[in-house]
C-alpha cells in the first residue's frame, strides 16, 4: 500500500445495494429513510436491493431487535430480493454467521503487512488516552504495538495474551476517494487512526465486515448516512490492501430536528415501532421518508393544473410514484428536517382520503385492535362494576396527548425541580429496561433506592405521567401493554411539555 491512495473507477457490474442494520433495539426512522434511498436507487437500475444483519456488537445485541427490523421496514411497504428471511446466492446475511470469514481475512492482512496485532489492555490503553488529553491532543491509538517484534509477538501469543488487530495507516500522505453527492473527498493519514478491525472477542469490528461484506456480496454502490464519512478513508485503504475495486460511495445527508441538530430520541420519537402503534399509516410514514433530501421531482405546472392538484397535494405520492420521480441529483445536502407537524399534516391527508369502511379496518388494525384490546380488557376487568366505565379506567391507554397538572405529579414534600429530575432518572431507567412487569419494576425500584425516593413516590409519579391521574389499573402491566416506544415517548413529552412552562413562567 503506497503512502497516496485513491478510488479504482467503478466497474459496470450490474446494481446492488444493501442496507445493514444492527439489531440493538427498537429499528429506528433513520434505517427506513436509507433503507428507502437503496431501495428506490435498486429499482431505479433493475438492480438488487439487499437486507445484511450487522450484529457482532454483542454486547447491546437485542435478540428480539431482528424480527422488529424486518416487520418494521416491510410495515412501510419496503421488500428485500436477499437477506435472511429470504436467503440469496451470497448468503449467510447475518455477520455472526460470517465469522471465519472474517478471520481469515485478518490472517491476509496480518500476512501481508496492512494489519497488525496489539497486546494493549484496556487500562493501559485509557492511561495514554488520559495523558493525550492532559496534553490538549485528540486521544488515539499511539501505534505502540507497530513497532513490536516478531519474539515479542510470539511471546505474547504462547503466553495467551488477549490482543486486537489493526489496520496499520500509512504515516505519511493521504487516502482520496469519491463520494457521489460531494465530490473527491481527501483525509491525511495523520488523522486516520490504526481502526481495530477484531476485537480480542474474535469478532470484527463494523470497519472489516463492511468491506468484507459489501466486495463479497459484490455491493456496488454504498448508499448510507454522511455520519460514515469520516470513516471511509479506513474502508479505502481496506479494499486496497485487498486489491478490491472499490464500490461508489453515496452520503446521505443526515436527519435533523427542526433546529437542525441531528434527529435523537431525546427530542422527537425516533423509533418506527412508535410510529406503528400511535396510529401513523405506513403509506404517509413512506411518503414523508420520500420527502426527505429533496430528491423527489414536484409535479410540474401542467400536472398540478391537469390534477386539480394544490401545492401541498405536490407533497403526496405513492411508492410507485417515487420511483419514477426520484432524483439523486437533486438530493440536497442541507439536512433534512423531520418535522412532526409536516408528518402529522401528511397522515391526516392520508386519513382523510380513506373510504369510511377503510378508516374503520384502519382503527380496528391499530388503536382498536383484537390484540390490543385483548391485552388492555384484563387490566380493569377486576375494577369496574359496568362496561361503561372501561373507557373511563383505560382512557390513557388510547390518548395521544396526557399532561397532568402539577397538582397530580407533585408528590408531598418534594419541589417541582427535583421531581423532574427525578422523573427524567426514570427515563432512564425505563430505556434500560427489557420491557416485562419484573424488570421494569426491578429498575425502577433500584433507581428509588439510589435517590432515597420511596416506592410509593416513585411509582405514583409515573402512574402521574403515564395515565394524567393518581389512579389507573396497575402502573407495571400498563406500561407493558402501552409499549416501550409509546411509554418512553409519554415520559419524553412530559418533560419538554414541563419545560416549556417552566421557561414561561420566568
Amino acid at each position: 500500500m503506497t503512502p497516496e491512495t485513491s478510488a479504482p473507477s467503478p466497474d459496470s457490474r450490474p446494481t446492488r445495494v444493501r442496507i445493514a442494520p444492527s439489531p440493538t433495539g427498537d429499528p429506528h426512522v433513520g434505517t427506513a429513510y436509507i433503507g428507502l434511498l437503496n431501495y428506490l436507487f435498486a429499482a431505479q437500475r433493475g438492480g438488487e436491493f439487499v437486507l445484511r444483519i450487522e450484529d457482532t456488537d454483542r454486547t447491546r445485541f437485542v435478540a428480539s431487535s431482528e424480527q422488529m427490523i424486518f416487520d418494521a421496514l416491510k410495515w412501510i411497504g419496503l421488500t428485500w430480493n436477499e437477506g435472511p428471511d429470504v436467503g440469496g446466492p451470497y448468503g449467510p446475511y447475518r455477520q455472526s454467521e460470517r465469522t471465519e470469514l472474517y478471520r481469515e481475512h485478518v490472517e491476509l492482512l496480518l500476512r501481508s503487512g496492512h494489519a497488525y496485532r496489539s497486546f494493549e489492555t484496556a487500562e493501559e490503553l485509557e492511561e495514554v488516552r488520559k495523558q493525550q488529553m492532559a496534553a490538549k491532543q485528540p486521544p488515539r491509538y499511539n501505534g505502540a504495538a507497530r513497532h513490536l517484534s516478531q519474539e515479542e509477538i510470539d511471546a505474547n501469543l504462547a503466553a495467551g495474551k488477549p490482543f486486537v488487530v489493526r489496520l496499520k495507516v500509512p504515516l505519511e500522505g493521504s487516502t482520496t476517494f469519491r463520494d457521489e453527492l460531494r465530490g473527491e473527498i481527501t483525509f491525511d493519514h495523520n488523522n486516520v487512526d490504526d481502526q481495530v478491525l477484531m476485537k480480542s472477542d474474535g469478532f470484527p469490528t463494523y470497519h472489516l465486515a463492511n468491506v468484507v461484506d459489501d466486495h463479497l456480496m459484490r455491493i456496488t454502490d454504498v448508499i448510507r448516512a454522511e455520519e460514515w464519512i469520516s470513516s471511509t478513508p479506513k474502508h479505502v485503504l481496506l479494499y486496497n490492501a485487498f486489491g478490491w475495486e472499490l464500490p461508489k460511495f453515496w452520503h446521505m445527508p443526515l436527519l435533523r430536528n427542526v433546529d437542525k441538530s441531528k434527529i435523537s430520541k431525546r427530542k422527537n420519537p425516533v423509533s418506527l415501532v412508535y410510529y406503528r402503534e400511535s396510529g401513523y399509516l405506513p403509506n404517509a410514514m413512506l411518503n414523508f421518508l420520500g420527502l426527505m433530501g429533496g430528491g423527489m421531482a414536484q409535479p410540474t405546472e401542467q400536472e398540478i393544473v391537469s390534477k386539480g392538484l394544490n401545492t401541498k397535494e405536490g407533497d403526496i405520492f405513492s411508492l410507485a410514484e417515487m420511483k419514477e420521480r426520484f432524483d439523486f441529483k437533486r438530493i440536497s445536502l442541507g439536512g433534512p428536517v423531520f418535522d412532526l407537524v409536516k408528518l402529522k399534516w401528511l397522515n391526516g391527508e392520508y386519513i382523510r382520503r380513506q373510504s369510511p369502511d377503510e378508516f374503520f379496518q384502519t382503527l380496528r388494525q391499530t388503536l382498536f385492535s383484537d390484540a390490543y384490546l385483548r391485552a388492555v380488557a384484563p387490566l380493569v376487568q377486576e375494577r369496574i362494576e359496568t362496561v361503561g366505565q372501561f373507557g373511563d379506567m383505560t382512557g390513557f391507554l388510547f390518548s395521544d396527548n396526557v399532561l397532568p397538572p402539577e397538582s397530580v405529579w407533585l408528590p408531598k414534600k418534594r419541589q417541582p425541580e427535583e421531581t423532574l429530575a427525578f422523573a427524567a432518572e426514570q427515563l432512564t431507567a425505563l430505556e434500560a429496561s427489557t420491557w416485562d412487569a419484573a424488570s421494569i419494576e426491578a429498575e425502577l425500584k433500584k433507581l428509588g433506592e439510589a435517590k432515597q425516593w420511596s416506592v410509593k413516590e416513585n411509582f405514583m409519579l409515573l402512574r402521574a405521567i403515564l395515565s394524567g391521574s393518581l389512579t389507573s389499573p396497575p402502573l407495571m402491566e400498563s406500561l407493558v401493554v402501552f409499549g416501550k416506544a409509546r411509554s418512553l415517548d409519554r415520559v419524553r413529552r412530559f418533560l419538554e411539555a414541563q419545560k416549556k412552562l417552566a421557561n414561561q413562567r420566568k
